[in-house]
């Protein structure tokens, strides 16, 4: 995982703190971004990114999408 920005190292970081390790406990972009205290754009781009890296999971809810971590 050294090839990730620090924003996305943050956002992993606080995905592990909240527990979104599997996908039976996933976190919407909003809980991600109120932990990681960054703009609420910045996270999503930022989500969107770790996604297609393949680092994280999204997971289309009716609501709100969530996001789980993949890999350790």
């Amino acid at each position: 995982m050294t090839d990730l920005t620090p924003v996305e190292q943050l956002i992993i970081k606080a995905m592990q703190e909240l527990g979104a390790t599997k996908d039976t406990s996933i976190k919407t972009a909003d809980d991600i971004t109120k932990k990681c205290n960054r703009p609420k754009g910045l996270i999503n781009n930022s989500l969107v990114s770790l996604v297609q890296k393949g680092v994280i999971k999204r997971v289309a809810r009716e609501k709100a999408s969530g996001y789980y971590i993949l890999q350790k």
